[in-house]
This record gives structure tokens, sequence and C-alpha cells, in this order.
């Protein structure tokens, strides 16, 4: 069954100033590109005017603790408070990572004078509500992905801009060289992007994990991994595409009803594709994408950037049948770390704020559109 994506109807979701900045984007006007947030090398373009964000972590789970030593190694960045649910969780966790401060209530710390900016690394089913307190705060927005719906991304995107705070969501490979220099050199390497295939998979095997909760995390395997699928295709497919028709499969855990792995193809209206697949139940951590034009193809097989920060990211770029070369991108930072640096450097910078906010809608869009048709060829 083929799901046709009803694109005046996404067009009107959008409100004007967006769809402007969805033009300007395509049209290679803002410099930051559609991707939004992949600020060229990771380096500001003016350091001595960058201020230093004080953050405030709203969760002590897993990913929190990664992001709170990724910000202390981040240049401009700077850990001021954290908090949970539970007062000891927040104590424990600010005594590990040297936190100032901690709270048993995210709305108290949203409040508190000494951070501007939460970092919302909480399930997607209450992240609306936290991003959209924090702003109305006064406080820069750094949200986990994916979102509870586009909707939910607009009403959070609106509070920022209402309030004059940033807005970013938690994609670290976008802030990585590689991907700036790989979106920099495929209209020479490549030409038309004609096809954009990722795969994101690996094995997660404890049924009680909060992925597998479809009340916390409702998109399951699609949201965890396949957010990461269409981040590519925002990222690395021509500019200004839109999405013409979708067709797109899940399975399900015969357990907990989450979906553990997805698979589709998006047809833009250019005649382009992106092809896709995700899942929890792999025997292997694949991370592989292929960017394929008549030019040339460039290929990898970590996008996601997983290699030590003191290694170069490989990519291949490959002509005919048997000319491959090897590049290498260099960088002293994992993406993670750069994420939180391009995070200062974007607070100040309006056209950076707008070009981050549209590349969050563009992808929790067409997560949107994979999903509902995963849904309805689910019932078919």
């Amino acid at each position: 069954m083929t799901v046709e994506y009803d694109q005046k109807q996404q067009t009107d979701m959008i409100d004007g100033g967006r769809r402007d900045m969805i033009k300007a984007t395509g049209a290679g006007i803002v410099a930051a590109t559609l991707g939004g947030v992949s600020l060229a090398s990771g380096q500001s373009t003016n350091p001595a005017a960058t201020k230093t964000i004080r953050w405030g972590i709203v969760g002590t789970g897993g990913i929190a603790n990664s992001m709170a030593t990724k910000i202390q190694q981040a240049d401009h960045a700077e850990l001021g408070a954290v908090s949970s649910r539970k007062m000891a969780s927040a104590e424990a966790f600010a005594k590990e990572h040297a936190v100032p401060k901690a709270f048993d209530s995210w709305s108290d710390m949203c409040k508190f004078d000494d951070v501007d900016a939460i970092y919302v690394a909480t399930p997607t089913s209450v992240r609306e509500e936290i991003c959209i307190a924090a702003a109305n705060n006064g406080k820069h927005v750094l949200g986990e992905k994916p979102f509870a719906s586009l909707a939910s991304v607009q009403r959070i995107t609106k509070a920022c801009l209402s309030n004059g705070v940033g807005f970013m969501d938690g994609t670290h490979f976008v802030h990585h060289p590689r991907t700036h220099r790989i979106k920099t050199v495929t209209s020479e390497q490549v030409g038309w992007p004609w096809s954009i295939a990722s795969a994101f998979q690996f094995g997660l095997g404890d049924k009680g994990n909060i992925r597998y909760n479809t009340t916390l995390e409702p998109y399951g395997a699609i949201g965890d991994a396949g957010w990461y699928n269409m981040r590519c295709a925002v990222e690395f497919s021509a500019p200004g595409v839109d999405i013409d028709r979708v067709e797109s499969f899940l399975r399900r855990d015969p357990d907990t009803g989450a979906a553990v792995s997805g698979s589709g193809v998006i047809i833009f209206n250019d005649g382009s594709t992106s092809t896709w697949n995700c899942g929890f139940e792999s025997g292997a951590g694949i991370m592989d994408l292929r960017i394929s034009g008549a030019k040339g193809v460039i290929k990898l097989d970590d996008f996601l950037s997983q290699r030590p920060a003191n290694q170069p990211a490989d990519y291949e770029y490959r002509q005919g049948w048997n000319d491959t070369e090897m590049k290498e991108v260099a960088t002293a930072k994992r993406g993670s770390v750069l994420m939180f640096e391009d995070f200062a450097e974007m607070v100040d910078d309006p056209a950076k704020i707008r070009a981050s906010m549209d590349a969050t809608a563009r992808t929790q869009a067409w997560l949107d559109a994979i999903w509902e048709s995963a849904l309805k060829n689910e019932k078919a």
C-alpha cells in the first residue's frame, strides 16, 4: 500500500517564517545549510565573542551522564545544575560530575538564575513540557530526540522564538567536520544525489530498556534509530526537496509491542530516493551510509562518527568499478562535544537558530511520515 504524502497539509503546519527559512536554505542563503547545525569545522568563527553557556541537565540516565562529560570537554560550556525526580539521584550525579547545584524538580531548575540553557535528556513522551517550560523561563533549549510529533516540535520552537532563546536537537554527527566536508564536496564529487541509503542497526536484548516501553518511547526503533536515517536524508539530499511518496514497514516485539525494526523508501519530488532500515535485533552494529550520483559515490560504514576523537574520520569516494579513495577528516573532538560548542555559537545568531529549528522540523516531519506509513501497512 503506497501512502501519499500530503505536501500541502505539511506546508500549512509550518508557519510562514519557517517556510521562508526553507526557501532561504534551499537557495544557499543561510550559511549553516539545511542540515542547520553543522557549523563548518567545529571552530567558532569569532571565538572571542562566544559566551560560555552554563548548562542545566534534566535527567540522570545514561545519555545524561555521557553528555555531562562532553559538556566538560567543550569550549564555551560548563555544568551549572542537574535535576532528577529523586534528590538522591540528582546529588549522586552532581557529585560524580562536579555539578554545582542539584534539584529534585526540573521546574525549579528552569527558574535557576545560574543556568543559561537546559539539556532535556528525558523520555520522548515528557520532553515537550520541559522544553517549553525552559524556553518560557528564558533558557536556551537542547532537546534529545525524537520528539512526540512535528506539532510538538512546532510548539517547542514557537516557545523558543517567542522568548528569544535558541533551540537545537541532540543529533551529534551533524556537528562533525566530516559531515560538513561531505556536504561541501557532494556537488563536485557526486553530482545530483539521486540515492541516499542508510542503515542503523544494533542489538538490544534487554526488554526492560526504556526503548521497549511503548508509553515512554512510542516510536520504538523507528524513533530511536530511524531518526538518524531521516537526518541523513535531511542533511545529504538535494536542497529544498519535499516528500512525494512514502512506503514503510515495521516489525514489533511480541512481548512488549515495541517496534523493533523498520525499513522503507522515501520518494522525493525531484525523483531522488532515500532508502533506510533500522532495528534493535542486529547481531552487529551497523552504521552505513551511501550517497550516489552520476559523478561518484560517497560511502561510510560509521556515519555516526564513533571513532576515538584522535583518529581521523574516514569515508570512501568511489568512481567506476575499481577506483576507490579513502578520504580523511581529522578533528580533535567528537561530534557530541562539538555540538555544545556549536550551540554556544548558535544562540547569538538568529539565522543559525532558525536553520537549527528547520533541520529538526524536517527530520521530525519525515520521521512522522515513515511512521504513519508503517502503521497503515501494518493494518493492511
